[in-house]
């Protein structure tokens, strides 16, 4: 479970992020979207312990994640929109390495379904350099996957994919949910956020500008009654929005 409240995080005389509140209870998908500049990529950070909020508080699986940062941490996935890995290591070892990290002790049969279910097995010991920026991608999710998390935190993780490579990613983030993980599903992607998460959060200037189904969004403004995802979005947000990425 994720337990957001009154999040706040400040950078000097700027507010990035505004007291926001939510939850996501495990088997959940929550999206969270917002024009460039809104605050979800702060909110990503916060929420995965590499940023500090400035005030509130941040739960991961009943773990506070300043205060039992470690416990909080091993029971996370953060899947950013840029993949970090290391130049030297193979595939194989990126996963040998996380499981020592993390003391997943059997590290071996976990392996392989992961790299078959990411199709990046013929590449097992092929460097990270030599993979194309999909296939980096498709590393950083099984590295991410590896340890069995109860939550996921995914910053634009289609980025990179080929199409059939989306079609994957969306049945993955659909079955971690499935077997009980609670999911943050960041996208510009409205169709795929649409179809795979129950609930949306709406951000705008650091602020939530709407919280809930898209049902409960739109029965609190009439106007926007049989409306897409995409037009709900566009409506609360403004389209010419457009600031700096926070």
């Amino acid at each position: 479970m994720i337990s957001v409240r009154a999040l706040t995080r400040l950078y000097g005389d700027f507010t990035a992020v505004d007291r926001i509140s939510f939850e996501v209870k495990p088997g959940e998908v929550l999206g969270l979207v917002g024009p460039n500049g809104a605050g979800k990529t702060t909110t990503l950070r916060c929420l995965s312990g590499i940023i500090a909020p400035s005030a509130g508080s941040v739960t991961i699986a009943g773990h506070d994640i300043q205060k039992d940062g470690v416990a909080a941490k091993r029971a996370l996935a953060f899947i950013p929109d840029e993949p970090h890995l290391f130049d030297h290591l193979t595939v194989e070892e990126h996963l040998r390495f996380i499981a020592r990290v993390y003391g997943v002790a059997d590290a071996e049969q976990r392996m392989q379904p992961l790299l078959d279910e990411f199709e990046i097995a013929d590449k097992r010991r092929a460097l990270s350099t030599e993979l194309s920026r999909g296939m980096k991608q498709k590393l950083a999710i099984a590295c991410g996957l590896l340890h069995e998390p109860s939550v996921l935190i995914l910053d634009e993780p289609l980025t990179g994919l080929d199409p059939g490579g989306i079609r994957r990613m969306r049945a993955t983030i659909a079955n971690r949910a499935k077997a009980g993980a609670a999911v943050i599903l960041s996208s510009h992607l409205l169709t795929l956020v649409e179809a795979l998460c129950a609930k949306v959060f709406i951000i705008r200037r650091g602020s939530c500008v709407a919280f809930g189904t898209l049902d409960e969004i739109v029965a609190t403004h009439a106007e926007l009654a049989g409306l897409s995802l995409e037009d709900v979005f566009m409506a609360l947000t403004g389209a010419s929005e457009g600031a700096p990425t926070a």
